[in-house]
């Protein structure tokens, strides 16, 4: 499969307080043994980002001509480098805020 990054943001999606849609998606497998056989360890795939010293999943803007499957998956080849098949899940995530004094 050959694909062509998008860029720009004239496709982009907004939501009805002016903020641009994201997707992202987190690469895992199932871990194989040197036997062949398949365990239930998993194995999730982070990259590096280019605007710091961090690790995260591959993520990106939502364009109104793809579905959120499309997107995802658009995503982990672009910055991945990865094809696989697309479960959509909705994740609700609480940040705890830790002061260090």
């Amino acid at each position: 499969m050959c694909m062509v990054s998008r860029t720009g943001r004239h496709l982009q999606r907004y939501d009805n307080l002016g903020r641009r849609q994201v997707v992202g998606c987190i690469p895992y497998r199932f871990k194989c043994g040197s036997d062949g056989t398949i365990s239930d360890d998993l194995e999730v795939l982070v990259i590096s980002s280019q605007k710091g010293p961090k690790m995260m999943f591959p993520k990106g803007g939502w364009e109104i001509d793809e579905s959120i499957e499309e997107a995802a998956l658009r995503e982990s080849i672009e910055e991945a480098g990865v094809l696989g098949n697309v479960e959509v899940a909705t994740l609700n995530l609480v940040l705890h805020l830790l002061t260090v004094h």
